[in-house]
């Protein structure tokens, strides 16, 4: 099982595909790294061997993943709360934060709807 930054990355799977389930990394930055340690992006990795995984550890120390990142987001998030700006605020509603409409849609953002208590007459 190959495990890179604290992740397992699935069995029989592209390479290029497993390294997105690494927190961070998406398909145009697996081909990136793929491509600077010379390895082929269709390869799966139950074929590669340790040392190809131990140069794209290094290559991932170059970004920030997993930990890092969300530390970052989570960080970025409680600031924009704590100046109370629009988007601040959205957060703390827990609405959608990038102008989506709310009147029908946003079930996703603000859960489950409610029914509202002396309505009907």
């Amino acid at each position: 099982m190959a495990r890179i930054a604290w992740v397992n990355l699935p069995k029989g799977k592209h390479i290029v595909i497993a390294l997105t389930y690494i927190y961070g990394v998406g398909k145009t930055t697996s081909a990136q790294i793929l491509e600077k340690v010379k390895i082929a992006p269709t390869t799966k990795i139950d074929d590669i061997a340790e040392t190809d995984l131990d140069k794209i550890r290094e290559e991932l120390k170059e970004h920030l993943v997993e930990w890092d990142l969300r530390r970052l987001v989570a960080g970025n998030i409680k600031r924009l709360k704590e100046i109370r700006c629009y988007r601040g605020i959205r957060h703390q509603k827990r609405l959608p934060v990038r102008g989506q409409s709310t009147k029908t849609n946003a079930r996703t953002r603000k859960g489950k709807s409610t029914a509202i208590a002396g309505k009907k007459k």
